[in-house]
């Protein structure tokens, strides 16, 4: 044998081996979807059957930053809750942020809720977001929180559905599943279908192998002595993925974190490719040093690279049938996964009529879990960061000290 053939039969053996990893995973992510489901009916029963008046007040936590797409509809949908008693505390670092002069405007429609603007000033910790919740949370007397980003909406229901779980004393922390809502071009579609796809299958399997340890942080809800018990939020102040932090910190204090069964939409605006890009390259970096032995392992999630090397490697080898079977069974696993979480959990329709584009998406997740692993800087919110050890950050454009000892 000479050394190419040798080398694609090598690579060929590393395709088998990427549908085999891709196809067990599959199979997880489909047990892990019957038992979230089953889970998810009694924790809805139990939610419906809980008292209005067994039911806490709650602060529901904004911050915002800037004007973005659908934002007064997003901010909208909290003013509507279904709910006895919640407040609304919005915030930002200006008070002639965008954003906060809409939020302001809005809150003039709905008198009856309780709500106020807290301005912190400019970030003198590295994340400015949790800075900000820092100068928010102080003013509340409420020991039940959630706090949730500007690019969220939710349904009326969604205090009546995600508190109740947080009546029992043993779970500190709800993180919950979202569905990505479109802006209709193909960037923002791939990355919707990522979001309803992508992000609950890996959720569902860890919830199933080891139980959640880390939020999501879209929306997240959780109780005041879970957030004492852990430091306050600055104990999260020195990471990107605050949110991440912020449950795993929580699990380690001793409390359970709860995977909700209640689905909240996460709007994306138009993108391009290089923005869209750009975006998951940021969440793969903070997952590379955040988890590193979990990142690594997540390569071997993936199907189609593998489909794809597969039919290449297999023709190289006088085998193309061989390689043509390993494409279209990479392909018919992704459909499959798309049509199974995205659809039939996450309730996205656009995962199913739409489950052809998933294989695309899969396969520039690969690209872009590969591109992760150069590099520690990136931009977010018109600022350049650098990764630390352990997904702490460090503005590289304003100064900006640890908040490790800081209080609420």
């Amino acid at each position: 044998m000479t050394a190419a053939a040798l080398v694609w039969h090598v690579l060929l053996a590393i395709a088998l081996l990427g549908i085999f990893s891709s196809t067990i995973f599959l199979f997880m992510v489909l047990v892990a979807a019957i038992r979230w489901r089953r889970v998810a009916r009694a924790a809805q029963q139990a939610a419906a059957a809980t008292p209005r008046s067994s039911l806490p007040a709650v602060t529901i936590l904004k911050p915002v930053h800037g004007m973005e797409a659908q934002l007064e509809q997003n901010l909208e949908s909290f003013f509507q809750q279904d709910y006895p008693a919640f407040e609304i505390v919005l915030g930002a670092r200006d008070a002639n942020d965008a954003g906060l002069q809409l939020g302001d405007k809005i809150r003039q429609r709905y008198p009856q809720v309780r709500s106020r603007i807290v301005v912190s000033g400019p970030p003198t910790w590295p994340n400015a977001k949790v800075f900000s919740l820092s100068k928010m949370i102080p003013g509340s007397s409420n020991d039940y929180f959630v706090i949730s980003d500007s690019d969220v909406r939710v349904s009326p229901d969604f205090l009546r559905n995600v508190i109740p779980t947080l009546l029992n004393p043993k779970i500190g922390l709800v993180t919950c599943p979202y569905r990505g809502v479109t802006a209709g071009d193909l960037w923002s579609t791939l990355e919707a279908l990522g979001m309803s796809v992508e992000m609950p299958s890996g959720v569902m399997v860890a919830d199933m192998l080891e139980g959640i340890r880390f939020a999501l942080g879209p929306a997240v809800a959780f109780r005041r002595d879970a957030l004492e018990k852990i430091g306050g939020i600055a104990a999260t102040a020195d990471y990107y993925s605050d949110d991440f932090v912020l449950g795993n910190l929580i699990w380690v204090a001793g409390y359970k974190v709860a995977f909700s069964h209640h689905i909240i939409q996460h709007v994306l605006t138009p993108r391009s490719l290089k923005r869209t890009l750009g975006d998951q390259l940021r969440w793969m970096k903070s997952t590379r040093f955040s988890r590193p032995l979990g990142h690594i392992g997540t390569g071997l999630t993936y199907a189609m690279p593998f489909g794809v090397l597969g039919l290449i490697a297999a023709t190289a080898t006088g085998h193309a049938p061989l390689g043509v079977g390993l494409l279209a069974a990479a392909s018919a696993n992704r459909i499959l996964q798309s049509i199974a979480v995205g659809w039939g959990i996450i309730g996205d329709r656009r995962a199913l009529y739409l489950s052809w584009l998933y294989p695309v998406r899969d396969l520039l997740g690969f690209f872009t879990w590969l591109a992760s692993f150069g590099g520690r800087t990136f931009f977010w919110r018109g600022e350049t960061y650098r990764f630390s050890n352990g997904g702490k950050i460090i503005p590289q454009n304003r100064p900006a000290a640890s908040a490790v000892g800081a209080k609420l």
